[in-house]
């Protein structure tokens, strides 16, 4: 956190103030900007993260993103890649919600395994950008909601046995999910699309889970880890 200079500045400053001046002056001395900045909901490194940062994020190690059929995320899409940008719009201090505009939500390495379907041509979003919204409430909720262009759109083109399939899905409900600290990360786990457009072949519905982490702040020095506090 880059804390001890200033810490020994303090110190210092506190000793020759004790010469200088009563004692009951000290209470006048203004806090430390550090520990102002460590009150925003979102920091990174230990200070307040920016409006106007980008942050970044890709698919957690290890995971993929789903899309799936059901809940148990057994049959589907899955995608190996899937980075996302957003923009800090406003990071008041805590308790409150941070906000971010989600200007960028790409899918690749993307495969299926439902029966007819030989291969992925891709998975798109459509009607970026979407309002992210971070919460320090407890379990540090998170919210992807529609902007002006229209309502959360997700559309997969699929080679088939029976040629090919375009299914266009869009958001029922709310997209919700947490912000993991120990990871830096944002959780979403099965946030049900309706179909709106598409093959009878197509699924009626579809649910989308992924863990996006770390979440980084690409326009600090060294992009330090995001944490929502």
């Amino acid at each position: 956190m880059r804390l001890h200079p200033c810490l020994a500045l303090a110190a210092a400053t506190a000793t020759l103030a004790v010469g200088a001046v009563p004692a009951a002056a000290a209470p006048a001395t203004a806090p430390a900007p550090a520990a102002a900045a460590a009150g925003s909901v979102l920091t990174a490194g230990g200070t307040a993260v920016a409006a106007g940062d980008v942050l970044l994020a890709s698919l957690a190690a290890g995971t993929r993103a789903t899309f799936s059929s059901d809940t148990t995320g057994s049959t589907g899409v899955f995608c190996g890649t899937s980075p996302f940008t957003a923009k800090v719009l406003a990071n008041p201090a805590a308790p409150g919600t941070a906000t971010a505009s989600l200007t960028g939500l790409t899918f690749g390495s993307c495969t299926a395994n439902v029966t007819g379907v030989t291969s992925v041509r891709s998975l798109t979003v459509g009607n970026l950008a979407y309002t992210l919204a971070l919460d320090s409430a407890a379990g540090h909720p998170v919210a992807l909601t529609p902007g002006p262009a229209g309502p959360i759109q997700a559309s997969a083109v699929l080679n088939s046995w029976f040629g090919t399939l375009t299914c266009t899905y869009q958001l029922s409900g709310a997209f919700t999910g947490a912000a993991d600290n120990t990871a830096h990360a944002l959780v979403f786990r099965n946030a049900r699309f309706t179909k709106s457009a598409g093959s009878s072949l197509c699924p009626g519905e579809g649910y989308f889970s992924a863990t996006y982490g770390p979440l980084t702040d690409s326009t600090r020095p060294g992009a330090p880890a995001v944490d929502v506090t």
